[in-house]
């Protein structure tokens, strides 16, 4: 179907009803809306086939009000304890709240609520407001048998949160969100483990006022779910920020935790290197809750700068193409951009059509040059830094792009899309209308590359009417990411289970890793063994019997361990 809808879907506009399905899975200020544009509308029907009635009719809103009751499987006495440890208005056993905080972002958890289908629900929720009284609580769980799990921001999209043993949920963002210290002359921040993105990040920007230091500083680390993710969640998940290819990684980025374990608390320490036996610290790096509740981080900062960055975009005639600049970037030893993006030839399109680029005087422009639709590619790039850094790096990206065959498109493409990189709202107003889009991503290395992009994408494709628009994001000297997103029609929860499933299997068989910076939670956990080996597994169950001997820290799956 090709012709032009005649007029916009009727997207949903409102905030969530209170207490609502649709208020848990809606991502984002309940208030605020970035629905798809028409143009956007225009390239889901070509790349769906989809006929003009698909959005003629929403399938459904989730709008419903959860009205009925979940007994909680804790006994009042266990209640009564932690009411005493944290105040009873801290202490919820309503059922709405503690659906709400046994969710995530997944697709299958946003489908499951709208058909209603409740599976896994925490018995209680807690919010306690100290890391002592945190610790009180593990220990009494421990001592109890009483499974924890561990909410943060609540942006996990690999069934990290789902409460599978029952048991208590700790929500840490309500009260353990503050900064600790700045310490301007280590160049570090120590926070507690649930403050958000944007409060650490307005913060930091805002440093000569609030912490009377002389210099303005950032976190370095903007992931998508940047404005609902915290700051611990990024580091047990092992999270990269679109800007990464400069800044780091999570783990790259923490110097110190304070982690509470059902064996005592565990207190690393700050300098900067230390050949004194290996990092307990990285024990806890990427471990997901099961050994134990990371409180409070230690976090480089780096110089708010933000009048040195520079904007960049180019199309490359070919994915090849694009590929090669981008590993010569990244080799280069002349300085890493900050945000490096190269979007193959589906997504590319894809991008073009949702930023209204698509049919404009310079896409005619390119077109007539040879970079032709469902061939060339699109990247971007920014560079943060000093000036001087920031011109070397822009000045030598070009004559890289350029002898690689690319056009400069200028800065705007890149302002563009950093205006809009936190926006995720698309997929609920797509999934109304009976339009799933997902997510997977894996890690890969440059001579493995493009046998994984091709396998990958050949699996997803063999699904009729299925798009596969995929980017890499993160670079390092010996590799990058793959982030594939795929959509298509489909409300079947098991079918979608399964083929989500073969997507898996095929990056691991190809030769990726189940994850590049999602995290493994309950998801890809079916093939975590298979990537890591039985040696690698024993390793992680032997500190999981050492921090946590009666498996109450998140049991049920995550990391493959139940």
């Amino acid at each position: 179907m090709t012709e032009k809808l005649n007029s916009l879907p009727d997207w949903f506009d409102e905030v969530p009803r209170e207490k609502s399905y649709r208020s848990i899975f809606k991502f984002g200020d309940p208030k605020i809306f970035h629905h798809p544009s028409p143009k956007m509308v225009q390239a889901m029907i070509k790349r769906l086939n989809l006929p003009d009635e698909q959005f003629k009719q929403k399938v459904s809103t989730g709008n419903e009000v959860i009205d009925f009751e979940f007994l909680t499987g804790i006994d009042q006495v266990h209640v009564d304890a932690f009411q005493e440890m944290v105040g009873s208005e801290n202490v919820s056993t309503e059922t709405f709240e503690r659906i709400k905080f046994s969710t995530g972002q997944t697709a299958e958890e946003a489908m499951r609520l709208r058909d209603h289908q409740i599976d896994f629900v925490t018995d209680l929720v807690l919010h306690p407001r100290t890391k002592e009284e945190i610790a009180e609580i593990v220990a009494y769980c421990n001592q109890h048998l009483i499974p924890v799990y561990v909410y943060g921001g609540g942006s996990s999209v690999t069934l990290g949160l789902r409460p599978a043993k029952g048991g208590v949920t700790v929500v840490l963002s309500t009260h353990l969100n503050k900064i600790i210290e700045l310490n301007e002359l280590n160049q570090t921040v120590t926070v507690q483990a649930g403050i958000l993105g944007p409060d650490l990040e307005e913060a930091l920007n805002d440093a000569p006022r609030r912490f009377g230091s002389q210099h303005a500083y950032t976190c370095g680390h903007f992931p998508q779910s940047f404005l609902h993710s915290s700051v611990g969640g990024w580091f047990v998940t092992l999270g990269s920020g679109q800007q990464s290819t400069y800044y780091g990684d999570a783990v790259d980025l923490v110097l110190a935790v304070e982690v509470v374990t059902p064996v005592g608390t565990i207190r690393t320490w700050d300098f900067p290197a230390s050949a004194c036996g290996p990092n307990v610290m990285d024990v806890f790096a990427g471990s997901e809750g099961i050994f134990g509740v990371v409180v409070e981080l230690t976090w480089k900062v780096y110089r708010y700068q933000p009048e040195n960055r520079k904007y960049m975009g180019f199309v490359f005639p070919d994915w090849a193409s694009g590929i090669d600049a981008c590993r010569e970037i990244s080799q280069g030893e002349f300085g890493l951009p900050a945000v490096l993006r190269i979007s193959d030839a589906e997504e590319t399109e894809f991008a073009f059509a949702y930023s209204g680029f698509s049919g404009s005087l310079i896409d005619q422009l390119i077109t007539l040059l040879g970079f032709k639709p469902d061939q060339r590619c699109l990247c971007l790039a920014t560079a943060d830094g000093d000036k001087s850094f920031t011109r070397n790096v822009q000045r030598r990206m070009k004559s890289i792009c350029k002898k690689r065959g690319a056009f400069y498109l200028g800065g705007s493409p890149a302002k563009i899309w950093e205006k809009g990189r936190f926006t995720v709202a698309e997929r609920e107003d797509l999934m109304d209308y009976g339009v799933l889009i997902d997510t997977l991503e894996t890690s890969v290395k440059w001579d493995n590359l493009h046998e994984i992009h091709q396998k990958v994408r050949a699996y997803i494709k063999n699904r009729p009417d299925t798009m596969c628009a995929t980017h890499a994001s993160h670079f390092y000297p010996q590799g990058t990411n793959l982030y594939f997103i795929y959509s298509f029609v489909g409300t079947n929860i098991e079918e979608y289970l399964e083929f989500q499933q073969g997507i898996i299997d095929t990056i691991v068989e190809s030769g990726g890793t189940p994850s590049h910076h999602h995290g493994i939670g309950r998801l890809a956990s079916p093939v975590i063994e298979t990537y890591l080996g039985k040696e690698n597994m024993d390793v992680l169950k032997a500190l999981k019997r050492y921090f946590d001997p009666n498996n109450i820290m998140n049991p049920g799956g995550v990391l493959g361990i139940s």
